[in-house]
């Protein structure tokens, strides 16, 4: 709930972002990817609430709020089904085709049993747990909620992998894995018409973390997940699995080409890794690692090689974060991107993003990201946040951008 004069300012910027998405999207069907899909799909996190995630702490904070926050020291509840409605609203006025939504940590904390976590999870306090099953909760009940709105929007999972412990079994032989995709499958299932289905079976990502090791005989997590999914033809048979990591621009080894890079970095197709978030900084010279540059994946539909996807950000850090060690060097890493670069108000490395994401042309076009608030790699000012909900830092500029970009991208495809 949040102020009447706001609000009808607000709903007059919307309106005049709003147009018409030419993706075939139906509150009724699921949405199937075909030969000339684009679909464009946001980063999103239903974490906060009283018992989960607050946001204090944070440099922003969030224009919507909700009642029950308001003792925790404001912000909103993602079970708030009118923060939920508004979230909604706004996607649909940018142009979105959906959201990503994430339970990516603390899998085996959240899905195993008390004997698991004495046995291998001494972190998981009573209170550690049920701030994360709340989480939990909230990203599941985007499916009814979202159904019951008539939205056309549509919701893709991301499911953790990036702990080791996700694949031992639990007291009931059941792994966190297996446990976190009979979660989410059983709201698909039963919303199917929020899916996205893409080469003929419900699409789940997993999220992997950030640096992979690239030598399979290591038998490294990555390699262990895939092996685990086509080991288990439950889950094969029943979905479309991607695995999805974290800043591929600064793994070359990952890369199909490992000389330096001059544009967007092509992943070997044996690691085919998505991206969470990638940096973009064709003018940065800091070495070893300097330029950078966003990485993607191709694929083949109906005998036609297609970009599979592409993440675009509003800001990135570098190498060390936004604050350098050295405390004699500016207030941020010379190879970081900022949310405007000639701190004037213009959404350059969004600009930078979108102009490869124009000409790759993927499939999947991910935008980093809505709502994560975190720190404390982020969260120290209005420029370094990636996040593009409406604050109290940049009002709805973040949206009013992302809205003229998706309208330019989807002019440059017809």
């Amino acid at each position: 709930m949040y102020p009447a004069a706001s609000k009808a300012i607000f709903v007059l910027f919307l309106s005049a972002t709003t147009f018409s998405v030419t993706q075939d999207r139906s509150p009724s069907q699921p949405y199937v990817v075909g030969p000339n899909s684009h679909l464009v799909i946001m980063e999103y996190e239903a974490w906060f609430g009283p018992r989960a995630v607050t946001f204090q702490g944070t440099a922003a904070k969030p224009f919507l709020q909700s009642p029950d926050m308001q003792p925790v020291g404001g912000g909103y509840d993602s079970r708030d089904p009118d923060i939920i409605r508004h979230h909604v609203e706004w996607f649909e006025s940018v142009g979105l085709d959906g959201a990503l939504i994430e339970v990516t940590n603390n899998v085996s904390c959240i899905f195993n049993s008390l004997w698991f976590i004495q046995k291998y999870l001494p972190h998981c306090t009573p209170a550690f747990r049920e701030m994360n099953q709340n989480i939990r909760d909230n990203t599941g009940n985007l499916y009814p909620a979202w159904a019951q709105l008539g939205t056309s929007l549509k919701l893709i999972p991301l499911m953790g992998g990036s702990e080791p412990n996700v694949l031992y079994p639990d007291i009931d032989g059941k792994t966190a894995f297996e446990k976190e995709v009979d979660y989410f499958g059983a709201r698909m299932h039963e919303h199917p018409e929020l899916n996205v289905i893409y080469q003929g079976k419900p699409l789940i990502l997993v999220f992997l973390g950030a640096a992979q090791d690239p030598n399979p005989a290591d038998n490294p997590l990555w390699l262990r997940i895939k092996n685990f999914i086509k080991a288990h033809r439950e889950l094969r048979d029943q979905y479309t699995f991607r695995l999805m990591a974290g800043y591929l621009d600064s793994q070359p080894y990952l890369w199909l080409s490992p000389s330096p890079a001059t544009g967007p970095n092509e992943i070997k197709p044996m690691y085919d890794f998505w991206s969470w978030v990638d940096r973009l900084n064709a003018t940065c010279t800091v070495q070893p690692y300097c330029p950078y540059f966003p990485s993607y994946n191709p694929t083949v539909v109906d005998g036609v090689r297609r970009t599979e996807n592409l993440t675009v950000s509003i800001a990135t850090a570098g190498q060390y974060g936004w604050s350098c060690p050295n405390p004699n060097t500016p207030p941020y890493c010379p190879d970081s991107s900022l949310r405007w670069p000639t701190d004037n108000g213009t959404y350059g490395t969004l600009d930078n993003f979108m102009t490869y994401a124009r000409q790759l042309q993927p499939i999947f076009l991910i935008v980093h990201q809505f709502n994560e608030y975190v720190r404390p790699d982020e969260g120290f000012n209005a420029q370094t946040i990636d996040d593009s909900d409406v604050t109290d830092l940049w009002g709805h500029t973040a949206l009013d951008a992302v809205a003229q970009q998706i309208r330019f991208y989807r002019e440059s495809l017809y």
